[in-house]
């Protein structure tokens, strides 16, 4: 039975990066779990005003248990390191901690940021090597017919509407899931990060009001292990092929 973990430091990462591909596995029965390493506390609040970061932390993680929501995530995991502190913590911790989740749960496959994070923050890239380590790691206590197949999700349209520019990206895209059908699904679960304005409307200007027409109709993937051993990604010269995870 194909079940999808989805591996992000913060509260929204989600629905920036695979909302349509995890509203879409909903859709078609599949389990999905959402594992967030933090709570968010470091993050802007927009409109919303609290006495301290635990109070706003609290907020972060209301807000994405409603995203979760409507994407039809099966099990929610949050293990509350504080928001940016990633590279701080003990490395290996992390991983295990991301391992054993995987070893309990199982999941066919399992996505997470690529090396440059999409944007370059610290806790992307460190997330991602955290749960790299982890598939290989949980390999070990799996059955071979149990190994997942790592993806790493990119944004390539993320800086489309803004100023700023990203870090060269770390790995070919090779893949794509079409999400059309589930446009309106993923823009409703970014908006249910309100305090996230800042970020919403950098990347997708409109959405906060409830236009949802930047969203696109593809969520983009490279496949980096599968069957538990390395996949050399290669972009393809002929565009980008439609996969299905």
């Amino acid at each position: 039975m194909k079940k999808i973990m989805a591996v992000f430091p913060h509260p929204d990462d989600e629905s920036f990066a695979c909302g349509g591909t995890l509203a879409r596995f909903h859709e078609q029965g599949v389990p999905t779990c959402l594992l967030c390493l933090t709570s968010g506390c470091g993050g802007k609040s927009g409109a919303f005003s609290f006495p301290g970061r635990a109070e706003l932390a609290r907020h972060r993680e209301r807000e994405l248990a409603r995203a979760a929501e409507v994407l039809g995530i099966s099990r929610l995991e949050l293990f509350r390191y504080p928001d940016g502190s990633l590279a701080a913590q003990e490395q290996d911790e992390l991983a295990r901690r991301i391992r054993d989740t995987i070893v309990d749960w199982k999941p066919t496959v399992v996505i997470t940021f690529p090396p440059d994070g999409v944007t370059g923050h610290r806790d992307h890239i460190v997330t991602c090597h955290a749960t790299t380590q982890a598939v290989m790691w949980a390999e070990e206590q799996l059955a071979q017919e149990e190994y997942p197949d790592l993806y790493y999700v990119s944004i390539p349209n993320y800086y489309d509407h803004c100023q700023d520019q990203g870090p060269q990206p770390a790995v070919p895209i090779t893949g794509k899931v079409d999400i059309t059908q589930y446009r309106q699904r993923k823009g409703e679960a970014l908006r249910a990060h309100q305090s996230q304005v800042y970020s919403l409307n950098r990347a997708f200007p409109g959405v906060i009001e409830g236009d949802f027409g930047v969203i696109g109709s593809y969520e983009y993937y490279t496949l980096v292990r599968s069957k538990g051993k390395p996949v050399e990604p290669i972009a393809g010269v002929d565009g980008i092929p439609l996969i299905e995870l």
